[in-house]
């Protein structure tokens, strides 16, 4: 398995602990920077191979900022793939942790896997380039592949967006806007690591959420609440509304524009119907398992 020390991949590891071999630069079976190294030789035969491996949870700025994703995502997944194959023998199963990020979407509702991958964003995108090669190679080789393509992550000290938020309500300056209403798709750490050896075996491309879809004001009482903190204050939408046409105005250094408040005030979920189907995914919701610490 690759990226054990992510956020992802501890809770993978913790459930699979004495069955992974673990590749990467640091506190790993076998240490490899396969990132930046093309000659990567894997010397030993797997059975499955974890890739949840890879760059997230910034925004890139500068151009150089923006090639790192495709460094890491596409270029170190190449890298990943040439090392497998001057491996003894090559592995029956090939699972990649991807990204709801690939279709592109802002707002939808129960978008499903047959959606187009219109993603144009650096981390979209390569999260597309990488999920074109691994499908290709796996085809070419026989294997087995699974591609799970995720939402916000929940668990004990999340990253990205879920971590901003804690953090927003620990410091008190935390506000939903216009009642907290749209809905977001979210998926248990814990839900995804326990189904991996199940879906292994299945192949396919799969949504995973947690099938509830909270929206922004539950899930931020359930957070304020296990902090001990007040309900979160509102914003209203009329007044949310005259503050993004000021950052329409000012630029990027002011907190909301109308883009982004288009984005935080509506819903954006996922169907998962499919792995219902497919492995009878039945995740635990994230509002009655979710704990931040």
């Amino acid at each position: 398995m690759t990226g054990s020390t992510g956020f992802l991949g501890k809770h993978i590891l913790n459930k699979n602990r004495n069955e992974v071999t673990t590749l990467g630069r640091k506190n790993c079976d076998i240490l490899s920077d396969f990132v930046n190294d093309p000659y990567l030789t894997i010397k030993d035969s797997y059975e499955t191979i974890i890739h949840a491996a890879g760059k997230a949870h910034s925004i890139p700025v500068t151009d150089e900022q923006k090639k790192e994703f495709y460094d890491i995502n596409v270029q170190g997944t190449k890298n990943l793939l040439n090392g497998i194959e001057r491996a003894p023998s090559l592995p029956k199963a090939f699972v990649f942790i991807s990204s709801v990020a690939v279709y592109g979407k802002e707002t939808g509702h129960l978008i499903n896997e047959d959606t187009p991958l219109l993603a144009a964003d650096p981390y979209g995108d390569s999260k597309v380039e990488a999920e074109k090669l691994i499908l290709n190679w796996c085809t070419k080789n026989n294997i087995t592949c699974t591609i799970l393509r995720l939402p916000l992550l929940a668990g004990p000290n999340p990253p990205g967006n879920l971590e901003s938020i804690i953090k927003g309500i620990k410091a008190g300056y935390y506000f939903n806007i216009d009642g907290g209403k749209a809905k977001k798709s979210i998926v248990l750490a814990t839900d995804v690591a326990s189904i991996i050896t199940v879906v292994s075996k299945i192949g396919g491309i799969y949504n995973l959420t947690d099938r509830y879809h909270p929206d922004f004001s539950e899930l931020s009482q359930s957070i304020a609440k296990q902090m001990g903190k007040s309900k979160p204050l509102n914003i209203p939408g009329w007044f949310a509304k005259i503050l993004a046409r000021s950052g329409d105005l000012i630029g990027s250094k002011f907190p909301i524009d109308s883009k982004r408040l288009q984005k935080i005030t509506s819903d954006l979920t996922f169907d998962d119907s499919r792995a219902v189907s497919k492995f009878n995914w039945n995740p635990e919701r994230v509002l009655d398992g979710f704990k931040i610490i």
